[in-house]
């Protein structure tokens, strides 16, 4: 296995806020601590976390928490969203010097952009900030693929670190894998919770499951017993968060299954299910629902 510093559990953390929306710190600091004494480091303000929906001044307050509750036990990966290129800069700017140890940026979707236009947009951004750049590659949400090619040229840009992506695509899992299979400058982590243990068992580095927001141990197990060859615990692991995370997820839009998933972690003292505009917080009755599959 390679020694690329990226590698391991990434969990897309959920943003704890109160009923009026401002940013929950205790709550922050409860899940950093968490993810902590389980092996595994947060993705702050990423799809999980509402990013697009995070002040800018609420971001850094965020970032800040993190780092200080995370004690220097694991990286802190803050997300960067947004269309105003100039504010990102700023943005990341300020992430970078509240400590946080990567950027992780999805394309701007409000445009669609031609394979030129992503490669410039990324490659601009990494000669332009401070701290180390990750690719954030997600369909669902940007509207947007970012193409292999492109992905395989902006490797070998010094301040790009690596790829996140969240793509249903098994070919494209592959050919980014085997960009990075070799390098110790470039890791792959799979966003595609459901392929965790296949990622990892064909030369993937991380994973990043929205559903380790409420098992981080059983990721942590997962990754561990798939890069140490034990198949079937991985397979089994696999399964099982297969299936908790049908609880929050199945039946629901992405931005209901965020506030079904900040249900499940209400379970266990780690946040209370309130949501950022324009998201809103489930009926009661579903509230209970979720709580009773449990």
């Amino acid at each position: 296995m390679k020694s690329c510093k990226y590698r391991g559990v990434v969990v897309p953390m959920i943003t704890p806020v109160t009923e009026n929306g401002l940013l929950d710190v205790a709550a922050v600091e409860r899940i950093i601590e968490f993810f902590a004494s389980n092996n595994v480091a947060p993705l702050l303000m990423g799809t999980t976390g509402e990013g697009n929906s995070v002040s800018a001044a609420d971001g850094i307050l965020m970032v800040e928490t993190a780092v200080k509750a995370a004690k220097g036990r694991i990286l802190i990966y803050a997300g960067l969203t947004g269309t105003c290129f100039a504010e990102q800069l700023t943005q990341a700017e300020a992430f970078t010097k509240a400590g946080a140890d990567v950027i992780v940026a999805t394309l701007p979707s409000y445009y669609a952009l031609t394979e030129e236009q992503m490669y410039n947009y990324y490659k601009t951004l990494a000669d332009s900030i401070t701290g180390p750049l990750m690719l954030y590659n997600i369909l669902a949400t940007t509207h947007m693929t970012i193409p292999v090619d492109v992905v395989r040229r902006l490797a070998d840009h010094p301040n790009i670190v690596g790829l996140k992506d969240s793509e249903r695509d098994l070919d494209r899992m592959r050919e980014c894998i085997a960009i990075s299979k070799d390098r110790e400058d470039f890791a792959y982590f799979c966003g595609w919770a459901a392929q965790s243990a296949f990622s990892l068992s064909i030369g993937g580095d991380g994973i990043v499951p929205s559903t380790g927001n409420y098992v981080p141990e059983m990721f942590n197990d997962l990754y561990e017993a798939a890069v140490n060859g034990d198949t079937a615990t991985a397979e089994r692991l696999q399964n099982e968060t297969n299936e908790i995370a049908k609880i929050y997820q199945a039946g629901r839009t992405l931005g209901q299954s965020l506030t079904a998933l900040k249900v499940m972690m209400q379970t266990k003292g780690l946040c209370e299910p309130w949501m950022l505009m324009p998201l809103t917080r489930l009926s009661a009755d579903e509230e209970q629902s979720i709580r009773e599959k449990l």
